[in-house]
């Protein structure tokens, strides 16, 4: 067995061009994680807040003050409810679409680069199969076209050089799948938040559409003002 298994550069040499592809999709993969990790982490919101405090604004009319609120914060499920109170004139159904199509719109952003995670995942075990492949068919044909006897420390070293694609490979795999396992589960948790926040927002617009005792009580303090000022 070689003694410089360990050493970066003796693998490069003994990969091949099929350890530079690998280390071209390890690089990718790096970028597509890094990307996803910084837009999970902005995406994060309490939604139970958000929505407290946008009912709030609702039931005072403060729409003005509900979007300005809902635009400050990140996130997709802030943009769904901005779109919502946008239209707060519109009926129920009109708005129950408004809300499906603002989160329809957030879909190819929480999915972005998951794909692509994943074929990394993919590809790569597969083009360290191809390597080890490749490098199993000239040992052998080495092996065939040389007249002396082969002995077994030169054949364990070739057999290494031809494992070395498939091991690389498994290493880029397995970080790369695991994450589109993890980012996949955020997808469907923030998937999850939009579907609530878009029924929430509905109704929180239409029933500030009517009359509460909170809205009706104000209404008449400020009517008995009134009459009492003309009075």
């Amino acid at each position: 067995m070689p003694t410089d298994f360990v050493d970066p550069l003796g693998l490069l040499e003994l990969g091949g061009p099929i350890i530079l592809l690998q280390l071209g999709l390890a690089f990718f993969g790096a970028v597509f994680v890094v990307e996803r990790m910084f837009f999970f982490h902005r995406a994060r919101i309490n939604v139970g807040d958000l929505l407290v405090g946008l009912s709030s604004h609702a039931q005072r009319k403060a729409y003005a003050e509900a979007l300005h609120e809902a635009a400050r914060a990140p996130g997709p499920v802030a943009r769904v409810a901005h779109a919502v109170l946008l239209r707060h004139h519109m009926d129920r159904s009109d708005l129950r679409d408004v809300a499906q199509e603002a989160g329809q719109l957030e879909v190819p952003r929480i999915e972005k680069n998951l794909r692509a995670i994943l074929a990394v995942a993919l590809v790569a075990p597969l083009s360290g199969m191809l390597g080890t492949v490749l490098g199993l068919t000239e040992m052998f044909q080495e092996m065939g076209g040389s007249e002396e006897t082969v002995s077994a420390v030169e054949l364990s070293s070739g057999v290494f050089q031809s494992l070395v694609t498939t091991a690389f490979g498994l290493m880029v795999a397995i970080p790369a799948y695991l994450f589109y396992l993890y980012f996949l589960g955020r997808a469907k948790r923030l998937f999850h938040r939009i579907e609530r926040t878009g029924i929430e927002m509905v109704n929180i617009v239409c029933d500030a559409r009517n009359d509460t005792g909170i809205v009706s009580i104000r209404d008449e303090i400020e009517t008995r003002e009134r009459e009492d000022r003309r009075g």
